[in-house]
């Protein structure tokens, strides 16, 4: 096979073509043993809570929150589910409130079933809405803007290179790959950056399946996601397969360096198996129904349906041989990675965070009792995490890291 590609490539210099040579890809290979962080975090605000001072502190579920270049935090604030109401807020740098905007209702710029919200650098927001079947942009100042209609990706990304880009993963079942979409006009424009490692053979259901069994996809157990961040310069780094593999690429997609340490996936036993099956039907029995309104017989029996045949998936689910070594890919606002690794099969708590520099050097690694995963990153070092207080009732801290895991 190399041989024919030599072969090929002297045969088309000979013709008089320029043959253009593969990137090379640097391969960095990390520390095997973890070396132990306890970072002292600048607390810079606190809001919410079931004492909050102000009405607008009162936060109900926190589906989405992102800082804009100038330190402001925006929240997509939910209640009664995914046909309650919803509202942006937007918090200075100061924990002050700056605005809030955004409304339920029918037409353009009023929210359905808002699912996502991203933040653009200058404060403008993108709202995922299932229901209107597209997404609403919001001006910086909260100000609707326009309805983009077209299909933009699964867990999106904002870029910080200017203009109204995202990185997202591709919806279609066929092919696993991160796309970037420009939503600067009515029409979007997608590029594809990469096209990653497929696991298995996808399926495809038919849109007009009328059983359940067929209408729902088979469940697989420790199936390697696609885990990506967008990083400051347009570049992407991803983990697609159970190995502790983080690939960089450049802004436009090529693969330019690999980063890997020696952490061996687990080996998925029986006892794991079983554990896993009991744990994910257990979630369906305690998952809270989101459904508001009169669906009547029809479609509560639907419902029903569709919980059942969610259960006999998980009874019948398959499983891959190994447990995925990286459960979350993040990059901060200056482009350092935090990569979380998984927890032990059936743990509660989260896995630890490692942390590597922007030239691929390993940082060091933070316990989850020392420090959590932020759910937010944002400029000189800002991270928000949404806890909850004694009352269950959502409490944002902000919190500054120090220079050397920014």
């Amino acid at each position: 096979m190399k041989a024919r590609a030599v072969c090929a490539a002297a045969v088309l210099v000979a013709l008089g073509f320029h043959v253009q040579p593969a990137p090379a890809q640097e391969v960095v290979d990390l520390p095997a043993e973890d070396r132990l962080m306890s970072p002292d975090l600048e607390h810079v605000y606190s809001i919410g809570s079931a004492g909050a001072a102000t009405e607008w502190q009162l936060f109900s579920t926190i589906s989405s929150l992102g800082f804009d270049a100038a330190g402001n935090l925006h929240l997509m604030d939910r209640t009664g589910g995914l046909t309650g109401q919803a509202r942006i807020v937007v918090v200075d740098a100061t924990g002050r409130l700056a605005r809030e905007f955004g409304r339920s209702g029918e037409g353009p710029g009023e929210f359905r079933v808002p699912r996502q919200m991203i933040v653009w650098p200058d404060g403008a927001t993108l709202v995922e809405d299932i229901m209107h079947r597209g997404y609403h942009v919001f001006a910086p100042g909260g100000v609707f803007e326009r309805m983009v209609r077209n299909e933009a990706g699964s867990d999106m990304r904002p870029e910080r290179t200017g203009g109204r880009k995202v990185i997202g993963g591709s919806w279609d079942a066929s092919t696993r790959a991160i796309l970037r979409f420009d939503l600067s006009s009515a029409e979007v424009e997608a590029l594809t950056l990469a096209e990653v490692w497929q696991p298995r053979e996808q399926e495809v259901r038919a849109h007009e399946a009328q059983d359940i069994d067929d209408m729902l996809r088979a469940v697989w157990g420790f199936e390697p996601e696609l885990l990506f961040d967008a990083l400051p310069s347009g570049a992407v780094a991803f983990s697609d397969s159970s190995a502790y593999a983080i690939k960089l690429t450049d802004p436009s997609g090529a693969v330019s360096r690999i980063l890997r340490r020696p952490i061996r996936p687990r080996s998925v036993t029986e006892d794991i198996r079983q554990a896993e099956r009991e744990r994910r039907i257990e979630r369906l029995r305690n998952r809270p129904s989101s459904v508001t309104g009169n669906p009547g017989r029809e479609g509560i029996a639907f419902m029903n349906a569709i919980i059942e045949g969610q259960m006999r998936g998980v009874e019948n689910m398959q499983f891959f041989s190994e447990v995925p070594v990286i459960a979350a890919v993040r990059s901060t606002w200056d482009g350092t990675l935090w990569i979380q690794r998984s927890p032990e099969p059936g743990a509660e708590e989260a896995g630890p965070v490692d942390v590597l520099a922007r030239d691929g050097r390993y940082v060091g690694t933070i316990a989850p009792e020392v420090l959590p995963m932020p759910d937010a990153f944002g400029p000189g070092g800002l991270v928000a995490f949404v806890e909850a207080d004694e009352f269950d009732v959502p409490l944002i801290v902000v919190r500054r890291l120090p220079a050397a895991i920014r």
